[in-house]
Formats: C-alpha cells, structure tokens, sequence
C-alpha cells in the first residue's frame, strides 16, 4: 500500500507543481514538446519510483518516421503510465472526457492533442473519432484501448467498435500491443501495488485497409494481442 501511496503523491505533486510550469512556457513559446516529454517522463519514474521494472520488446519492427494507431489490451492503470512514454515520438490519447475536467491536467492534455470522448454518446464518440483522424494527419501517434475500459480478471473483453472504424478511414497502420505483468502488479480490484516487471510487446503493424471489414480486423487485432498472453489470460 505504501508503494501506492508513493506512486500516486508522486504523480500529484508534479502536476501541480511542474504542471503549471510546462503550460506557461509551452503558452509563451507555442512549444508543446518540452510539456509532453517531461510529463512522460515523470510518468515512468513514478512507476519506477514504485518498484515496477519496464522491458519492451518488437521495437525494431516499428518504421522510423511513420505514425501508428497503437492498440493494446487493458487490465491495470499501470498500463498508459508504462506504455506510452515507450512508443517512439509523440502520441495522442482517447481519453475519458471527465478527466479532462480535472485543473492542471486537463489543460495540459487538450494542449498536447489529447481527444476527450463520450462513449455513451453516439454522437460525441462520431466527432471524437474525427478529431483523432485530424490528430493522425498531424503525424502524431494514437494510443488505444480498445476494450474502453480495465479488465477485472486479466483476460481480454470485447473490443468496442469506435477504434477501428478509426483505424478503417484513417487508414493508418495499427499496432497490436501486449501489456504484460501489470494486472499481476496492480489489478483493477486491489489498491496496493506490487514490485515487479511490466513487459511491453509491439507485434508487426498492420494494414487496416488490407482487411474486408471492421470485424475482420478487430479479430486480427484480438488474436495477436492475446497471442503473447499466457494461456490462462486469452
């Protein structure tokens, strides 16, 4: 519980603290990189600091210079701390539109091209799909989880379908990516985190035009997720 503590004081702390910090220079000098990069950065050391080792594996199999949709599976709120400060270059975020509502944060995440969505709103999730095209056009990277929300058990739930008419209409290579260990560390349904490592599989990119339908692709996506979890998790 103490790492916990630990974790989560450490995250608060530097948002209230560099947060406004970042937002003014990045204000003053229209530069949203230095915002970005030490917000990722203080992200992983926060994990760090809680005793969570990161290994990555299938780097070189991701084209330098080219932007992804990645998608990866979803069980711990370790999982965007831990995935995305290790994908190459900057990224956007679908993200839960309450929490853009929280000082600091929010502002910094509307600044650095997060997408707020809705998904209980049809109408809302449509233009959240169209603002992460135009955040694709922009060369940024999209990070995904597909399932929408954290898996109680570890094992991979039903993708929603917003994510890969993205992918469809986008037509931007989409990345299947396996989280590994962080459900084991820190399940949705325990407060206290545990030490140990987190291990990060990016699997070869995918064309999602070369699939007939969305649902062909979601179950390409589902198959190669799953195929780096252990038995017990597919």
């Amino acid at each position: 519980m103490i790492r916990t503590i630990v974790l989560l004081a450490f995250w608060g702390v530097s948002i209230f603290i560099a947060g406004p910090v970042l937002l003014l220079y990045a204000l003053i000098s229209g530069d949203i990189n230095p915002l970005y990069n030490i917000s990722a950065g203080l992200a992983i050391f926060g994990v760090r600091l809680a005793g969570v080792k990161i290994e990555v594996r299938g780097m070189e199999r991701l084209e330098a210079g080219r932007n992804y949709i990645f998608m990866a599976n979803h069980s711990s709120n370790l999982d965007p701390p831990v995935l995305l400060p290790t994908i190459p270059g900057r990224c956007s975020v679908l993200v839960k539109k309450e929490v853009f509502r929280v000082p600091i944060l929010g502002t910094g995440m509307k600044m650095t091209s997060l997408v707020p969505v809705d998904r209980s709103d049809r109408e809302s999730a449509i233009e959240s799909v169209n603002a992460a095209i135009a955040v694709l056009r922009q060369g940024l990277h999209m990070l995904i989880f597909p399932e929408g929300t954290r898996s109680s058990d570890g094992r991979l739930l039903p993708f929603k379908k917003g994510p890969f008419h993205l992918a469809i209409d986008s037509g931007v290579f989409v990345v299947p990516v396996t989280i590994l260990g962080t459900f084991e560390l820190w399940p949705k349904t325990r407060f206290a985190l545990r030490p140990g490592t987190a291990t990060v599989v990016f699997h070869v990119p995918i064309d999602p035009r070369s699939y007939p339908d969305r649902d062909s692709l979601m179950k390409a996506l589902a198959e190669t997720i799953a195929s780096a979890l252990p038995p017990e998790r597919r």
